[in-house]
């Protein structure tokens, strides 16, 4: 007993200041692909070797609509490797309230040989994580609402129940950190519940697929309101790497409402911390 203690105490506190600090990412860790929009010469190579169609093009009238959606990205980086447009970040906090929120484009008119001439239209800019320099109405509302919900219902405590709707096991290796000492997402308190019925949020991981369709809406059901959903990884968000087929029915959202997705494959511990607490309000 006197050794644990002694290595406790010559080990000091483990445990992560996210979100009061940086996400301590490691460098070699791969997060969202960032695009050079403006010098991005030709949409077609990175598209044709993409898994999951998180990029793609569409050609109008001699112009291109190139295309990121990051709910359906699994960050495998094989765009990056055909275009040096492209390159892989190890940024992880992409979570977002609204699945539009994580796509971006840009219009292109087209050479004759396909690739592209000009930017046309660039993206939109993204939402601003601080609305009160760049005001977006509709976010802020959202985010009052969210607020509101979350004090008045669930105060400085949430519940969380997890359900595994087809999953690969990423995502849960990734959620299961979130209760170590690094981690330690209970410091937020925020506990994870074995029952639906004690339950204020539905962390969901993998594409819903049809065996666990029922289960899943059943979970949602037996939830007291209001409550929270969201949605875990590309699978989750999008239907990833399985899309939707003979077995399952893609995101979540096509099950059931969702507050929250969080991209990745899987999406590290720091992404699940930012989701659920931008679910709740407290990024």
């Amino acid at each position: 007993m006197f050794g644990i203690l002694g290595k406790s105490l010559s080990t000091g506190v483990v445990t992560t200041d996210y979100p009061a600090s940086p996400p301590d990412v490691s460098s070699r860790a791969r997060g969202k692909p960032e695009i050079d929009w403006a010098n991005w010469k030709d949409a077609r190579p990175a598209a044709a070797v993409c898994p999951t169609g998180a990029i793609s093009h569409q050609d109008v009238n001699g112009r291109r609509i190139a295309k990121l959606d990051l709910s359906s990205c699994i960050f495998c980086g094989l765009c990056a490797e055909v275009d040096k447009a492209i390159r892989m970040t190890n940024v992880c906090e992409c979570a977002a309230r609204r699945r539009e929120e994580l796509a971006t484009s840009a219009t292109y008119s087209l050479r004759p040989d396909g690739s592209h001439d000009r930017m046309v239209s660039p993206p939109a800019p993204q939402p601003s994580k601080a609305p009160e320099t760049q005001p977006n109405e509709s976010l802020e509302t959202l985010g009052r609402q969210i607020k509101e919900r979350a004090d008045k219902m669930f105060g400085r405590s949430l519940h969380i129940r997890e359900v595994d709707a087809g999953s690969c096991n990423g995502c849960e290796i990734e959620i299961v950190n979130l209760n170590s000492p690094v981690y330690d997402i209970e410091r937020f308190g925020i506990h994870f519940v074995a029952s639906p019925r004690h339950a204020d949020m539905l962390l969901v991981t993998g594409p819903v697929t049809r065996n666990m369709e029922l289960a899943l809406r059943k979970t949602y059901d037996a939830m007291p309101g209001p409550r929270l959903v969201v949605a875990v990884g590309a699978c989750g968000c999008s239907g990833g790497i399985f899309g939707i087929n003979y077995a399952t029915r893609g995101g979540v959202d096509s099950t059931i409402p969702v507050d929250v997705y969080i991209p990745g494959c899987p999406p590290n511990p720091h992404a699940l911390l930012h989701g659920i607490l931008l679910a709740i309000d407290r990024i």
